[in-house]
């Protein structure tokens, strides 16, 4: 008798994954996509801070992409 762990059928081709196998890969795929995602707005944060950061040094002004600060200067 065949082990029950083995599925094969008799010219030694795999048989069809089982649900387990497929929400497995599904959750590995969702969360590499998502790992993904995560790199590229990484990646964006760090170019943004860069460019604030050089900005900064050469005595520019940000640009501002929200709402302006209340206050710009502490006189009043």
């Amino acid at each position: 008798m065949a082990n029950d762990e083995e599925r094969h059928d008799p010219e030694g081709a795999d048989i069809g994954e089982g649900r387990g196998d497929r929400a497995r890969k599904a959750a590995q795929a969702r969360e590499a996509q998502r790992n993904a995602k995560a790199a590229a707005k990484l990646r964006e944060n760090l170019m943004r801070r860069k460019t604030q950061a050089r900005a900064r040094r050469a005595g520019e002004e940000d640009s501002t992409e929200g709402l302006p600060a209340a206050k710009t200067d502490e006189s009043s």
